[in-house]
């Protein structure tokens, strides 16, 4: 259902194109810049087949004998009267105008053109000069000239303008990525619960990618080919009205078509950014936790699993570039049939002298510029689809309700000054998307320095209870105080200012081992560093390694989880924070280990308010304060010794981890 729905938002084509032309704004001046030159180039390359057929007319004038010149020669010859006559500065004397009567009278309708230009070659020179074909070569040179410096100018216009969007998407694309960085940091940890890794990440790669090629790609030479349709429309009619309505006319099917595959196909388009990124949620799922699907052969299963989710990528990229490929071989066929529809239609105006043949080899370079900007057209429009899903996904993330606006609490608590005194107040909690209370009407107040142990059942609301001290999450009623402040009057940076926490899963960055411990901890110095990873044991590893704590580390590196556990310790025990907690941080290293760490972790812990999260409650029995939580409720609470002599829930929980 809810692919459905998105789907039909997505399908909001107009709203989202709206949505990307208000996101490029910032841009507009180089957008602005590159839509001009795309116009003035595609300006030059429309009226160069003017100049072409002028060229055209020019040469073929050149190969053919000067009818003008043929009739005036006819006249003056008629009037000479036995004189020599002049055209254009030859002298025809009276014996070569007998020359030329007399070769002339032989030819008759039926004389081919050899036979005319082997006449003229026998004619005296004088009459050659004025009816010979000659090249207007100076007129020649400066039409080639002009045309030279058109296609010049409008490649360095082209140039210019792709300069200009690569800059526009790439910037476009930066600031997006950086939005969405910004973004992640803002959103409540919900979104992340309800949404995979995978598909916020193809958000960020796949979808803004898809975003700047088509500005870069498309949005220009848009402008650009609606401008060469355009002028190509207006040059055919003002050059020849019949042969601009056959050129146009055959071409509007093609139109036709092309529109009614754009309006098909747009849904396929969404469909495929849509699976691609629960493609990529699959992939990133199975390969972060290769080692368990190969424990427990699930090999096939996710290859069964992989399988249907490429099959729909497969299927939906199929149908959307089946239908968007008909638009190239539709155009072409479109645009071979205008050439055809030209080249007849001129012939039959030159053959009855309403045209000359330049007008026929220009109106062939405007049905080529005419139909392939129609096909680029359909093309560009085709990746503007893909954008407009890209962009759906993208603005929809980059839309989502945000953590609350913290600006105006100006009420801060000094970590150096925090005492660690904690209240709960009948706090109640549940999920937004769930009817089902987690933490119900809870109450408990913890004093400075204690040591509380949470313990439970799974589900029991142990861990929910801390991300609620956390402010990950806002409580629907009740109060939290930290020093009898209500921790809804603080900003959630403070807060977090306040905890050192120690999760049971490890994080670790590329980086040295030193680095990693202090992470965002400039201030802590080596020898602190050093000697924490004594107290719980790690030194030993480090110097085993080449650099020591120099030895660059990721999280791809052969170490064991007890030793990745063992560093993310140490860089809490480094945390200097008034509070702590630590949920089942002990729990990926040996018994041996563990019996360090908790040593360390109660000199860790002096003076300290710490919340333990565990399910090992071997580790948690010198624990000042145990609540034991079940369904939402603390139903037990007290230490060990007290609670093992009521023998009840937290007894039974106790013993059954012995039993066999």
């Amino acid at each position: 259902m809810r692919k459905n729905n998105k789907f039909e938002k997505a399908n909001d084509f107009s709203s989202s194109i709206k949505r990307l032309i208000k996101e490029i704004k910032p841009f507009k001046v180089l957008i602005i810049i590159s839509f001009v030159l795309a116009i003035c180039g595609s300006i030059l390359t429309i009226i160069t087949p003017k100049r072409l057929t002028k060229l055209t007319d020019t040469i073929q004038a050149g190969l053919t004998i000067d009818k003008n010149n043929i009739k005036l020669l006819n006249e003056k010859i008629a009037l000479s009267q036995g004189q020599d006559i002049v055209i254009d500065g030859n002298i025809i004397t009276f014996e070569d105008q007998m020359i030329y009567i007399n070769e002339f009278k032989n030819l008759s309708s039926n004389s081919s053109v050899t036979e005319i230009y082997d006449l003229i070659d026998n004619l005296p020179e004088s009459i050659q000069n004025v009816i010979k074909p000659k090249m207007n070569m100076e007129t020649i040179r400066n039409i080639c000239l002009l045309l030279m410096s058109f296609y010049l100018i409008s490649a360095l216009f082209s140039y210019i303008q792709s300069l200009c969007m690569t800059n526009v998407s790439n910037k476009f694309a930066m600031n997006l990525r950086d939005r969405i960085s910004k973004k992640i940091n803002k959103l409540p940890l919900k979104y992340f619960d309800a949404h995979q890794n995978g598909d916020i990440l193809s958000r960020v790669t796949n979808d803004v990618d898809t975003l700047a090629q088509t500005l870069n790609n498309s949005l220009s030479s848009l402008a650009s080919n609606i401008t060469l349709c355009l002028g190509s429309i207006i040059m055919m009619f003002k050059t020849n009205s019949i042969l601009a309505i056959t050129s146009i006319g055959s071409s509007l099917l093609g139109l036709s078509i092309m529109f009614i595959i754009l309006i098909k196909s747009q849904k396929y388009f969404v469909q495929r950014q849509t699976e691609l990124g629960a493609l990529n949620s699959h992939i990133e799922e199975v390969y972060s936790s290769l080692n368990i699907v190969n424990t427990y052969n699930g090999k096939e299963i996710s290859e069964e699993k992989f399988d249907k989710c490429n099959d729909r990528v497969c299927k939906c990229s199929i149908k959307s570039e089946f239908l968007s490929g008909l638009m190239q071989p539709i155009m072409s066929f479109i645009g071979n049939f205008g050439y055809v529809a030209v080249c007849i239609t001129g012939a039959l105006l030159a053959y009855n002298n309403h045209i000359t043949f330049g007008v026929i080899i220009a109106f062939i370079t405007y049905v080529r510029l005419f139909t392939m900007p129609l096909s680029q057209i359909a093309q560009g429009l085709t990746f503007i689809q893909s954008a407009a899903a890209a962009s759906e996904r993208v603005f929809e993330f980059l839309d989502e309700k945000e953590l609350e606006n913290e600006k105006t609490k100006t009420l801060t608590l000094d970590k150096s000054k925090v005492k660690g005194n904690i209240e709960f107040k009948n706090v109640s909690f549940k999920y937004d998307d769930n009817g089902k209370t987690i933490i119900n009407d809870f109450s408990a107040s913890v004093k400075s320095g204690q040591k509380i142990a949470i313990v439970g059942p799974t589900g029991a609301g142990k861990t929910t209870m801390v991300n609620l001290l956390m402010k990950f999450y806002e409580i629907n009623d009740g109060l939290i105080t930290i020093d009898g402040i209500n921790i809804k009057d603080l900003t959630r940076e403070n807060i977090h200012n306040l905890f050192t926490m120690v999760l049971q899963d490890t994080w670790l960055f590329e980086g040295t081992i030193k680095e990693n411990i202090k992470f965002n901890h400039k201030e802590i110095n080596d020898e602190e560093v050093k000697s924490v990873c004594k107290y719980i044991g790690l030194d030993h590893f480090i110097k085993t390694l080449p650099n020591s704590y120099d030895s660059k580390i990721s999280e791809n590196d052969s170490i064991s989880a007890g030793q990745k556990q063992l560093l993310t310790i140490a860089r809490g025990m480094c945390e200097k924070a008034p509070l702590l907690i630590l949920d089942e941080a002990t729990s990926n290293v040996d018994t041996r280990t563990e019996e360090l760490v908790q040593k360390a972790m109660d000199k860790l812990m002096e003076g300290k308010t710490s919340f333990i999260i565990a399910h090992r409650l071997s580790t948690i029995k010198n624990a000042d304060l145990i609540l034991v939580m079940n369904e939402g409720n603390i139903i037990e609470q007290g230490n060990h010794e007290s609670l093992m002599k009521k023998n009840g829930f937290y007894a039974k929980l106790y013993n059954s981890q012995f039993e066999l």
